[in-house]
């Protein structure tokens, strides 16, 4: 099954509301735009639709108030603490800086991810 590209407008639009942080990571995952702090996701896309990583009371108020519903980018696979932005949140731009800001400080609280050593080749002959 493949993945839809996600629009170009959609790419500007998460380029733009990242925060203004240089501890902020761009990079790709599952091939989309996403943005790392710490080596932890905080926030990205997939297809048509932007994710953010909230701490427990802002993904419940987000569900809640504005209908946001968890990421499963498989059905039945649902990634925990990411929520897809719902419609009336992507309308706002400032609000979707405002949780992208958010997604960014909560991730920023985590652990830093380390990095696994690389596996040494085998050298058979």
């Amino acid at each position: 099954m493949a993945w839809a590209k996600s629009p170009q407008s959609l790419v500007d639009l998460f380029a733009e509301s990242l925060p203004d942080d240089p501890a902020v990571e761009r990079r790709k995952m599952f091939g989309y735009p996403a943005a790392f702090v710490h080596g932890n996701m905080f926030a990205g896309l997939f297809e048509d639709s932007m994710i953010a990583r909230l701490p427990e009371p802002r993904r419940a108020e987000l569900q809640r108030d504005e209908g946001a519903k968890a990421f499963e980018p498989m059905p039945g696979r649902p990634m925990r603490e990411y929520l897809v932005l719902p419609d009336a949140v992507m309308v706002d731009e400032e609000a979707v800086g405002r949780i992208l800001l958010a997604a960014f400080a909560y991730a920023a609280s985590l652990p830093p991810k380390i990095k696994a050593p690389k596996k040494a080749k085998s050298s058979r002959a």
